[in-house]
C-alpha cells in the first residue's frame, strides 16, 4: 500500500474510489465502508484511496476532551493495507484544514488531487469547517463536480451502533471480549518491549515490558489472557495492566508473561499482544507468597481460555 500525507503526492493515482473518515478504530464500520470501496473500486477499474488524519479532529478543537485513540497510526496503516486498500492518504489535521470550507475541501482533495469518481461515507458523515458538509451537500457536490457517492449505513451488533466510543467503553470495563465482537477483531498493542525491573524474573514469571509509546488502548487495569507475537510466532501469554502496587508503583504500562518459558530474549523487539479474555481486575497483595499463588492461579485460567 501507497502511503503518503500531502495531496501533491496523490496526484498520480487517480481516478479513483475514495473513502473518508477518522478510522480511528478499522471496526466493523470501518471494515464495511473499505469492503463498499474495494468493490466500487473494482467494478469500474479504479484505485482505492482512503483519506484520514494525523491525529483526532479534537485534539485541535476540542482538547481537554481528547480520548486516547484505539489504534496508533502504524496499526491504522497495517490494518488498511491488509484490507487491500491502494494508497492511504493522512493529511495534517491543522488549523488551515479545520478552518477550510466544506466546498473547498471536496474541490481541492477530492477532485483536483484524487480524480475521484465514486466517494464511499457512512451516514453520519461530516466534512468542513465546523462539519458544515453532511451527506446531502456531498451528494449535491458529486453531481456538479462528477462524482458517484455511496453511502454505507453504520454497523450494528445485537441492534446497536458500532462505534469508536463504545469500544472504548468496553474496554475501560475490561470486556476485551466484547470489544472484539465490534472490532471484528481481538483488540491489540503494538510496540517494542524494553528493560524493566525485572521483578517478575526474580519471583520466575519473566515479563516483557512495553514501551510507554506503544500503540493501542490499555484496557482496564487487569490480567488478561491473550497471546504475545514476535517473529511472526504466537506465543500464548498472560498480559498484566496496570502499575504493578505490591512491588513499586510506576506508570501505567501493559508487561507480558509468555507461558511456561523463561529462555526468550524479547528486548528490543516490536511485538503485538493480542487481548483474549479478562481474568481478574488489578491487586495489591501481602507479600511476594500470596502473589505467587494469584500468578498460579490465573495462568491456569490462561491456559483453559486457550485451549491449552
Amino acid at each position: 500500500m501507497l502511503s503518503i500525507s500531502t495531496l501533491h503526492e496523490a496526484m498520480d493515482i487517480g481516478p479513483t474510489a475514495v473513502t473518508i473518515g477518522k478510522f480511528d478504530g478499522i471496526h466493523l464500520g470501518h471494515q464495511a465502508l473499505i469492503a463498499e470501496l474495494i468493490s466500487a473500486a473494482t467494478e469500474h477499474s479504479l484505485k482505492t484511496v482512503l483519506v484520514t488524519f494525523d491525529r483526532h479532529p479534537d485534539a485541535l478543537l476540542n482538547p481537554a476532551h481528547l480520548k486516547w485513540p484505539l489504534i496508533g497510526q502504524g496499526q491504522k496503516a497495517e490494518l488498511v493495507s491488509a484490507a487491500g486498500v491502494d494508497a492511504m492518504l493522512t493529511l495534517a489535521f491543522d488549523e488551515r484544514l479545520a478552518s477550510q470550507p466544506a466546498e473547498d475541501f471536496i474541490q481541492e482533495t477530492l477532485v483536483d488531487a484524487l480524480h475521484a469518481k465514486i466517494v464511499i461515507v457512512g451516514e453520519d458523515f461530516r466534512f468542513g469547517a465546523g462539519g458544515a458538509g453532511d451527506v446531502s451537500m456531498l451528494h449535491d457536490l458529486g453531481q456538479q463536480l462528477g462524482f458517484e457517492v455511496r453511502v454505507v449505513p453504520s454497523a450494528t451488533v445485537d441492534g446497536a451502533k458500532v462505534s469508536t466510543s463504545a469500544i472504548r467503553a468496553l474496554l475501560d470495563l475490561g470486556d476485551v471480549a466484547g470489544a472484539a465482537k465490534l472490532l471484528g477483531r481481538v483488540h491489540t498493542s503494538e510496540g517494542e518491549i524494553e528493560h524493566g525491573l525485572k521483578i517478575g524474573r526474580t519471583i520466575g514469571f519473566p515479563t516483557a515490558n512495553m514501551s510507554r509509546d506503544s500503540e493501542g488502548y490499555l484496557p482496564l487495569d487487569g490480567v488478561y489472557a491473550g497471546w504475545l507475537i514476535a517473529d511472526g510466532i504466537r506465543y500464548p501469554a498472560a498480559h498484566s495492566v496496570g502499575i504493578n502496587e505490591t512491588f513499586q508503583a510506576v506508570p501505567r504500562l501493559v508487561e507480558s508473561h509468555v507461558l511456561d518459558r523463561n529462555d526468550l530474549d524479547l528486548y528490543d523487539k516490536i511485538v503485538t499482544l493480542e487481548y483474549v479474555d479478562f481474568i481478574r481486575t488489578s491487586a495489591k497483595f501481602d507479600g511476594v507468597e500470596a502473589l505467587v499463588d494469584e500468578i498460579n492461579r490465573d495462568l491456569d485460567k490462561i491456559r483453559h481460555i486457550l485451549g491449552l
